[in-house]
């Protein structure tokens, strides 16, 4: 669905984006991943044609994209980070508005816009805009994004300025719309990206340092030990001078293994150590590589290189 093939951007002698190339499989929710400043935004502009590139091609749903002209922007909606509204209409007024000036049919408009509002979970809401709150203006942005039908869903941190609630309730919104378009998920937050996404890719100071799908990244560095909870702080205590190798994450969680990764007759010890002792924890269970740790020894590596 998006192809960006050798993208370079700077401005003066900065260099924002480097060689970038990408590929976006149809359908799928990608994550854009990145620190701030690591050419993401720019990145975006570039596929919506806001901004020239000085080298390469991007092409969306097979078309070249040119700077300036917005005929590949037919395929595209787009949720920037800090979605502008006229804030004395309500959401229904302002979808209706930005129907019209899309050129859908009066007869289609009502109907299409009440879909939508059900789908954000906004229908029935007669609040003027004004009085949103951060996480129903990011869902009236992904709906007015969504009006044309759109085969790519751009999202430019979607979720970064809202409270636990507001992220869960947007992450949600774009996992329910897998199948119905691609979504090109921009964000730091990289959590949000375990929690929904089927691949990223990993920029940092303007080039893709990773790509792939999000186990298969994780699963590079293997399983990294295993952790065990414990219902009292005593025991955890206790259980660390009978089982040699273990690290306190809290006062009731140790983690054995750290960085190599563990045997199952290590886990089964563990097990058979703790029936012995007559020791009772809430859970045991393998340490998975998260996305978070992934990322970090990606740009660590390549700051090494760098040096």
């Amino acid at each position: 669905m998006l192809e960006l093939s050798h993208i370079t951007r700077r401005f003066g002698t900065h260099t924002v984006v480097d060689d970038l190339c990408l590929t976006v499989p149809e359908h799928s929710i990608f994550g854009f991943v990145g620190e701030n400043g690591a050419g993401k935004t720019t990145t975006m502009k570039m596929i919506l044609g806001l901004i020239r590139a000085d080298a390469g091609e991007i092409r969306v749903n097979g078309e070249m994209v040119c700077f300036g002209k917005s005929s590949t922007n037919r395929f595209v909606g787009y949720l920037p980070d800090v979605p502008e509204f006229y804030g004395f209409l309500t959401a229904e007024e302002y979808l209706l508005l930005c129907a019209e000036i899309s050129g859908i049919s009066k007869e289609e408009r009502r109907g299409k816009v009440r879909e939508l509002l059900t789908l954000v979970g906004l229908m029935g809401t007669k609040q003027r805009v004004q009085g949103f709150s951060r996480g129903m203006k990011q869902r009236l942005g992904i709906a007015q994004a969504l009006l044309g039908d759109p085969k790519l869903l751009i999202c430019d941190e979607p979720t970064s300025a809202l409270d636990p609630a507001g992220r869960k309730e947007i992450l949600e919104l774009l996992y329910s719309l897998k199948g119905r378009t691609t979504v090109l998920f921009s964000t730091h937050i990289l959590s949000d990206v375990e929690r929904i996404c089927d691949e990223c890719a990993i920029l940092h100071k303007g080039r893709l340092v990773k790509q792939g799908k999000i186990q298969n990244l994780k699963d590079e560095g293997g399983t990294q030990g295993f952790l065990i909870e414990f219902l009292r702080a005593e025991d955890a205590e206790k259980f660390m001078g009978i089982m040699s190798g273990g690290e306190r994450v809290d006062m009731l969680t140790l983690a054995y293994g750290g960085s190599k990764n563990i045997s199952d007759p290590e886990i089964m010890m563990a097990m058979t150590l703790l029936v012995k002792e007559g020791i009772a924890v809430r859970r045991i269970e393998r340490r998975e590589r998260t996305l978070e740790e992934m990322f970090c020894d990606v740009l660590s590596s390549s700051e090494s290189e760098g040096e």
